[in-house]
């Protein structure tokens, strides 16, 4: 650590404003009036905004646009950066405050008054699709966004009457709050028609293009995004938020700079949330413990509004992976996504897949049990096979590479599971119980089918590396110049990454969903690859031979026993009769379909009997995302994810009352796991190289957040079988399991 990082709070304009919001203290009210007279009057106060001055702009969007199987749209109710005659959740933003300082602004904001009518608040997620529950938007008449199918559903039936065993489980996905270290920030600015914003981001031409284009309906060149070092993403910083419209909209009307930035009580009211979902599992098996059919329902909360990927999350995301890693010849997969007076949900790490992950390894569990077949076994049984690739999944969607049985086996054998039972002797003489337990996963990454990247060689020999991903934590400028380095041959030291500066990036899908290595890599080995061909008529006439005859290897051009240097051609381009600097630009498209990172993840738990307190004592992955460019960079991004789930598994819960009031809402009452809490984290990789991509990979961000959740489950439900508990749901906090210890069955 250097301290050296630029993050966006660390940007502050000349002659810049600050803006505060008023929030929404109801979960569903009307707004029958609001009084500004004593804000406006306050101290330093420059302007007071409500969403009737916004009416211009355009809404927040939603990019998922899916239809249910009548080919019916889903319902996209209109979520305005300001409310305006209605309030659907506690914490949306009413009206904007801004002043010369921030403390003005806050000032300010406690001078508004605002007359309510509240409403009967639905909060509840089994109560949403009541026919008696309030109705959040009345142009819809009831607070369903859509009903997201898949499958044959009469095949499905068939196949389980014939069945020799059925096996349901019902299980909870709890809802979480992303938390990144770095809260939301925006410094908007206006000068001679158009905007500069910094904004932390996962993608700053994602965000040009939202704001120009559905929101401020201008042109994206008008608008110049500046994404700095970001503290953290997890697919809150994927959206576009109403506090980053509204500094725009500010600086514009006021001429003069905006800067607002959330503190973390904000965050927990504001944020996107994550996850929260119900499903219903049903497997039929044959005598001898092979899935004949599959059917999942599931129940997902969206909250208030749609976020922009919203729907997209529990239905196409999750549903690509449906199944996981087993086979099944049917299968039915039923959505229903539906509006809450709740903060709006949104992607969070893994984005479905991890949802569908733990419910498939709970019903893989539950089969074991009631089967007999040993749970190992039964997977054994019913993995997708070296003979079954490509599998064709229910997405129809090939899975072209994996050795689900190999990345088991190397699992449990790293994790010494045939030796579990001599620890859980040593922790019963401690009157500890102890538990293990194991959760297979596989999960789709790439995201937009698109990457662009452009590699530029100075004449000294230094590289810059343009690219349309974003960097926030995951390493990118390393393992881009490593990708480059193997190409190139240059020195790694002499190349420099540029990203999120819309100004440099003309066109780029952001970082999420796994597909940095797979876009952005493959993106930049094709144009350093067209660098390399583009100094190749240079390099002949340098040579004084024939472009035919030149050939490229470790940073030199040959032809014969003559050489000259990468850098001598970069050099020599600059010259009037080469056409300028050597670089070129490469657009990658994958066309369709998707990598499928996979793995296999142990857990092994003690528990307290006393007080119910769980501690994860060993944890081991073994995780197969193809080649691994980075085994530090890759070993810590599985870390990540593991600690999150770790975080959802036991302690992270989103708790809103009766009437939408938000329990959870600082660091005081929403649990997050600390350093005390994670036990030295084993990481493997068993390489099985991707055949869609030249660099063999798949991705690797999100699947320590599919594995922890059902191996952390399993180990406490392993540990917690000899006194009688079947079941328990995520977050295993304390209490809840004490709860079990002390209820029994």
């Amino acid at each position: 650590v250097t301290g050296a990082g630029v993050f966006t709070d660390d940007v502050n304009l000349e002659d810049q404003l600050y803006a505060a919001f008023y929030r929404s203290p109801y979960a569903h009210a009307r707004l029958k009036s609001i009084h500004l007279e004593a804000a406006r009057a306050s101290p330093d106060v420059i302007a007071v905004y409500t969403g009737a001055e916004l009416v211009s702009l355009g809404a927040l969007p939603c990019r998922a646009q899916l239809t249910d199987a009548r080919g019916d749209p889903c319902f996209i109710p209109r979520r305005p950066a300001l409310a305006e005659d209605k309030v659907q959740f506690v914490g949306q933003a009413i009206v904007a405050v801004v002043a010369e300082s921030r403390q003005a602004a806050r000032d300010a904001m406690e001078l508004i008054d605002v007359d309510f009518e509240p409403l009967q608040p639905l909060v509840s997620l089994e109560s949403s699709v009541a026919e008696t529950a309030p109705i959040l938007h009345e142009e819809l008449g009831h607070n369903v966004c859509v009903h997201f199918e898949r499958g044959d559903v009469e095949a499905v039936s068939n196949a389980m009457g014939g069945a020799a065993h059925i096996v349901n489980i019902s299980v909870i996905n709890n809802r979480v709050v992303p938390t990144p270290l770095e809260p939301r920030v925006s410094v908007a600015s206006y000068s001679e028609g158009k905007f500069t914003l910094y904004n932390p981001s996962q993608g700053a031409v994602a965000q040009q293009g939202v704001l120009s284009r559905s929101i401020f309906n201008i042109e994206p060149e008008d608008i110049r995004v500046i994404s700095g070092d970001t503290g953290g993403g997890f697919g809150v910083r994927g959206e576009v938020h109403p506090e980053t419209v509204v500094c725009l909209y500010a600086a514009r009307e006021l001429q003069r700079p905006v800067k607002w930035c959330g503190d973390r009580s904000e965050m927990f009211l504001a944020d996107s949330h994550g996850r929260d979902n119900i499903s219903t599992a049903t497997v039929a098996l044959d005598t001898d413990g092979i899935m004949l059919a599959l059917k999942i329902e599931t129940i997902a909360n969206l909250g208030a509004f749609c976020s922009a990927v919203g729907p997209f999350v529990p239905t196409m995301g999750g549903g690509r992976v449906v199944g996981t890693v087993y086979r099944s010849p049917h299968i039915y997969h039923s959505v229903r996504c539906v509006f809450t007076n709740t903060m709006p949900v949104a992607a969070y790490r893994g984005a479905g897949r991890p949802e569908a992950a733990y419910l498939m390894e709970r019903l893989m569990e539950r089969a074991a049990e009631e089967t007999g077949i040993e749970s190992r076994e039964l997977r054994r049984r019913n993995f997708i096979r070296e003979e079954d690739l490509p599998y064709m999944n229910l997405a129809g969607i090939p899975i072209r590479s994996g050795a689900f049985a190999e990345t088991m086996d190397l699992a449990l054998a790293r994790a010494e599971w045939e030796t579990f039972d001599v620890r859980r002797q040593a922790s019963v003489v401690r009157d500890k119980l102890r538990g293990i337990g194991f959760g297979c996963y596989v999960e789709s990454s790439g995201g937009g089918p698109e990457e662009e990247a452009r590699v530029s060689i100075a004449g000294d020999g230094n590289v810059e590396i343009t690219v349309g991903t974003y960097s926030h934590g995951q390493g990118h400028a390393t393992a881009f110049a490593q990708i480059a380095h193997e190409k190139l041959g240059v020195n790694i030291d002499c190349i420099r990454l540029i990203q999120g500066d819309t100004r440099e990036v003309r066109f780029g899908g952001g970082t999420g969903g796994s597909r940095s290595s797979q876009m952005g890599g493959i993106a930049v080995l094709r144009a350093a690859e067209g660098v390399i061909e583009r100094g190749k008529p240079i390099a002949a006439e340098l040579l004084q031979g024939d472009e035919e005859a030149v050939l490229f290897k470790g940073g030199l051009y040959r032809i014969d026993d003559q050489t000259v240097t990468l850098e001598e051609v970069a050099k020599a381009a600059l010259q009037p009769q080469f056409g300028g600097k050597l670089t070129h630009t490469y657009r990658y498209n994958r066309g369709e379909g998707y990598t499928f990172p996979n793995g296999c993840h142990v857990a092994e738990v003690e528990i307290d009997r006393d007080t119910g307190v769980v501690e994860v004592v060993r944890y081991t992955a073994v995780d197969d995302c193809g080649r691994v460019i980075n085994p530090l960079l890759a070993e810590g991004q599985v870390q990540g994810g593991v600690v999150q789930g770790m975080g959802q598994a036991m302690l992270e819960h989103v708790v809103y009352d009766d009437m939408g009031q938000l329990l959870t809402g600082s660091f005081m009452d929403y649990a997050m796991p600390r350093a005390t809490h994670v036990p030295w984290i084993d990481v493997s990789f068993n390489e099985v190289l991707e055949p869609s991509n030249e660099l063999g990979v798949k991705g690797i961000g999100e699947g320590g957040a599919c594995g922890a959740p059902p191996a952390i489950v399993h180990a406490v439900l392993n540990a917690l079988a000899r006194s009688g508990v079947s079941t328990i749901d995520m977050p295993l906090t304390s209490e809840r399991v004490w709860r079990a210890l002390n209820r029994g069955p």
